[in-house]
């Protein structure tokens, strides 16, 4: 017997629980790769098409969320720039799901401790994991290739474009493997790759926006300096691929140093006695989530600081660039203002992924048997879970004023303009009903759907294709509804409307009531 002994069984263990879950994932990236590139064919056929496209693309908001508009002279290009990010997110975001998912959530549960009890060494988990996570990512990356092939662009840029989504993937696989060993809970594990996922996106993006050196600090930022239709950089594979294999050597490391079920960074014991507010539902509430909203809420400022910050460089910008200041005075658009927009939607959606872990504390609580214990109590069912949903809706208002305050702050320090407070503050808070619907179909689920629950987070990853390609998918009005973010006014550039706003947290309100009843009616799991 050795460290690896029993990893074909575990690998064939997890391919048999996740039979669903894996093919959902790369059946969806896959099928928005093909949907996108069948979309753009359709729409960029000409020469002149291609050029207009080229001389529109190149704006704060589509730099922001795409990266820099080079070589967009073909249509594999359009595609892959169109594509590219949200292609990038996804697979980092199955990666990271899985290996936390089958190493730190099964030692927290203990049902890592049985497998550990039979035939099996102590790096046999964490390469199941990583085996299947390469896997899934290579899988990807060759129907993604297909995909484009089959669309008529360029094999070879198909090729490598199907490439940087699995180097990518590996990437991420490994941030998680090391983030499970950090801690002793999936969600702090959860919280730190996803962190490092979000400050990889932001430190690209703002490199992008402000066209200096800062992209080539990110590996999201290596994957589009590739340029697969355009430059062809196959060299920048080697930076990622060598990230991917420098995280090994850490990871095995800290697994071998490490206690079984615990993390290399250790609670600190508490005091001898409890605090008054641990008597009560949202005392407790608050102290379970406190780290976890201490590092959304940190995350979440940074970005929206790095945002504010670049907003008065635009006007520069444009200045310096005739075709994209013609195409703006021709629209009568406010190119900062249309920057903020895209940026308060990003930061948003982020926040809705924070909305939804925090509601789901519920479940976790429950399948670890803590909730048993509190419920064993004098506390109702009702009372324990308003305790912690008060704790997430208080969470998000706070937070969202913060995006706000954070964005007018740095963009007043940058302009000189103060007078933005107000305005950018008011922007953040009127995407708050939207991020609730999300907690509240966290709940719904939870209460009815136990199993089930993670599906909340789809709901996240819809809200993100609806705000960044739905209009080039050419989605129609029904599907987009299901996006809380698409009824709502998009600030600054509009005015705030009253009535979406107050349906829209009606909605969030009552999926939660209703996720409410279900918990009270059906038995926990124990």
């Amino acid at each position: 017997m050795n460290a690896f002994t029993g990893t074909p069984h575990l690998i064939r263990l997890i391919l048999r629980r996740d039979r669903v879950r894996l093919p959902i994932w790369i059946l969806a990236i896959t099928a928005l790769v093909g949907a996108t590139a069948s979309a753009i064919t359709g729409l960029y056929e000409t020469p002149e098409e291609m050029a207009g496209y080229a001389s529109t693309a190149d704006s704060p908001a589509t730099r922001l969320m795409s990266g820099r508009p080079d070589g967009l002279d073909n249509v594999g290009a359009i595609t892959a720039y169109e594509i590219s990010v949200s292609g990038l997110v996804a697979v980092a975001l199955m990666v990271t799901f899985l290996v936390v998912r089958h190493t730190r959530t099964e030692e927290e549960s203990g049902h890592a401790e049985l497998l550990r009890a039979t035939v099996s060494g102590r790096h046999a988990a964490m390469l199941a994991a990583a085996v299947v996570a390469t896997a899934a990512s290579v899988t990807i990356g060759i129907l993604d290739a297909v995909v484009l092939v089959a669309s008529g662009l360029d094999p070879g840029g198909s090729v490598l474009h199907g490439t940087v989504l699995a180097a990518v993937g590996l990437v991420f696989a490994g941030v998680a493997a090391a983030a499970a060993q950090l801690t002793s809970a999936s969600r702090s594990a959860l919280g730190i790759a996803m962190g490092v996922l979000a400050l990889s996106f932001v430190v690209r993006g703002v490199g992008d926006v402000a066209d200096n050196a800062l992209s080539w600090l990110s590996p999201l930022g290596w994957a589009l300096l590739t340029q697969p239709y355009g430059a062809a950089r196959w060299w920048l594979l080697l930076p990622l691929v060598a990230l991917a294999v420098a995280l090994v050597g850490p990871t095995v490391w800290l697994t071998a140093h490490r206690d079984a079920g615990a993390g290399m960074l250790h609670p600190r014991p508490g005091p001898a006695r409890a605090r008054g507010s641990l008597g009560t539902a949202t005392g407790l509430a608050w102290r379970l989530q406190r780290g976890s909203i201490l590092g959304w809420t940190t995350g979440l400022v940074l970005g929206a600081l790095l945002m504010g910050s670049v907003g008065p460089e635009l006007d520069d910008m444009i200045a310096a660039n005739p075709d994209l200041a013609e195409f703006f005075a021709s629209t009568g658009a406010d190119p900062v203002s249309a920057f903020l927009v895209t940026a308060f939607g990003l930061l948003g959606v982020v926040a809705a992924g924070f909305a939804a872990s925090s509601a789901l504390r519920l479940r976790s609580e429950e399948s670890a048997g803590r909730a048993e214990a509190v419920l064993a109590t004098g506390l109702s069912r009702t009372r324990w879970a308003l305790g912690s949903l008060t704790v997430t809706v208080v969470a998000t208002v706070v937070i969202m004023g913060l995006i706000g305050l954070a964005t007018a702050a740095a963009f007043a320090a940058a302009s000189g303009d103060s007078s933005s407070f107000g305005t950018f503050t008011a922007a953040g808070l009127a995407l708050t009903p939207a991020v609730l619907v999300v907690a509240g179909l966290a709940v719904l689920l939870t209460g009815w759907l136990p199993r089930y629950s993670s599906a909340a987070f789809a709901l996240v990853v819809f809200a993100f294709v609806q705000s960044y390609l739905g209009n080039l998918l050419d989605l129609p009005g029904w599907l987009s509804a299901f996006s809380p973010f698409w009824h709502l006014a998009e600030m600054p550039v509009e005015d705030f409307a009253v009535g979406p706003a107050a349906t829209v947290l009606a909605v969030g309100l009552g999926l939660g009531a209703l996720g409410m009843v279900g918990l009270r009616r059906r038995d926990l799991a124990g």
